[in-house]
């Protein structure tokens, strides 16, 4: 299943409602799981990011429809990576010119 890393940053609303956070993580591990994935990891983190999750989806469209419904609350703005693994990347690399 491919792997996505989700980088976060709270918005004025989710500031607002900082406590909420850890409801609104469990909120996410429960839309993930309706669309077949699995949020492996999350932390809130110092710096440029609040957060970074690690998520595991069935593939790009529920990857793309989980951060359309995570977008659609306010109170976060998130930019996702797509990640390989070191079994995944060879076969990457397979594939170049």
């Amino acid at each position: 299943m491919p792997t996505y890393v989700v980088l976060v940053k709270y918005t004025q609303q989710g500031i607002g409602k900082i406590k909420e956070s850890p409801a609104r993580v469990e909120d996410v591990r429960k839309a993930a799981k309706a669309k077949g994935g699995e949020v492996k990891a999350f932390y809130w983190t110092m710096g440029q990011y609040d957060g970074a999750a690690i998520i595991e989806m069935p593939g790009d469209e529920e990857m793309a429809a989980l951060m359309l419904e995570i977008a659609g609350n306010g109170s976060v703005s998130t930019e996702t990576l797509r990640a390989f693994t070191e079994e995944e990347f060879p076969k990457v690399l397979d594939k170049t010119g």
